[in-house]
């Protein structure tokens, strides 16, 4: 009980957060949006920074954890390419939640604690991506690792945009193609996926 109600304030308060930004939102609001009590809230987090610095080290621990795959260097790429994009495709609302906390001024800086807080394990993803590019014959590994997470941030923004418009499985295996590796023999997020479009965004409403 005490997890689950854990998990309800902090899913309330991402919600929260993107919504009305950091410091226009109020612990009532996440009271509210969760349906718990305020002392309930205090007792697991004091405060609003304490929420966000949560959230924050979440993420940070999610986007590490992509290098915890196994096998040859090229596997490992395929499998880090599937598990960030099915990641998107299962999460998109937590995705797009997650993205405004990281990139809005309000909390950019806080983002910038929880990455200095992270350091010992960013460093790993970094040089654990560096090592699998250099097996990979690389000139520049850590070109590399800068240009592959670039990528899989961009389609994570794009998706977060775009949402269903946006071509999850195409876009997959044109990343298979792109990085030399066989291509796929099934398809992860859509069995028959359609033509790329026209993607726009949605307006209220629609």
């Amino acid at each position: 009980m005490r997890e689950q109600s854990r998990e309800r304030i902090l899913s309330a308060a991402l919600e929260v957060f993107s919504e009305k930004g950091y410091h226009n939102a109020t612990i009532s609001d996440i009271t509210t949006r969760a349906g718990v009590s305020r002392g309930l809230i205090t007792y697991y987090f004091p405060g609003k920074q304490n929420l966000v610095d949560n959230l924050l080290d979440r993420y940070i621990d999610s986007v590490t954890a992509i290098l915890d795959v196994t096998g040859t260097p090229d596997e490992r790429l395929a499998a880090i390419i599937d598990g960030v994009l099915l990641t998107v495709a299962q999460s998109l609302p937590v995705q797009q939640m997650t993205l405004s906390l990281v990139i809005h001024p309000s909390t950019h800086p806080l983002f910038a604690q929880a990455e200095a807080r992270k350091e010992d394990a960013v460093r790993r993803l970094e040089d654990g991506l560096r090592e699998m590019f250099a097996a990979r014959g690389a000139a520049d590994p850590a070109l590399e690792e800068v240009m592959l997470r670039s990528v899989l941030e961009g389609v994570i923004f794009k998706a977060s945009v775009y949402q269903d418009q946006y071509p999850l499985e195409r876009v997959r295996r044109r990343l298979y193609e792109m990085y030399g590796l066989p291509s796929p023999d099934t398809s992860a997020i859509q069995d028959d996926p359609p033509p790329v479009g026209r993607m726009r965004a949605l307006r209220s409403g629609e």
